[in-house]
């Protein structure tokens, strides 16, 4: 039993860990915007 104990502890913890991380990751740092044009093809823009 005192493994199982360890080993949920372990999992949690790592768990714990990973969560946090991606919170800080998602929370404090913002992606630089930029503007990206692609031209798709086979998509004719018709000028009037």
């Amino acid at each position: 039993m005192p493994s199982l104990i360890r080993f949920l502890v372990v999992v949690v913890s790592v768990a714990a860990l990973f969560t946090g991380a991606m919170w800080v990751l998602a929370t404090k740092y913002e992606p630089t915007q930029r503007e990206e044009v692609k031209v798709v093809p086979g998509v004719k823009i018709r000028k009037e």
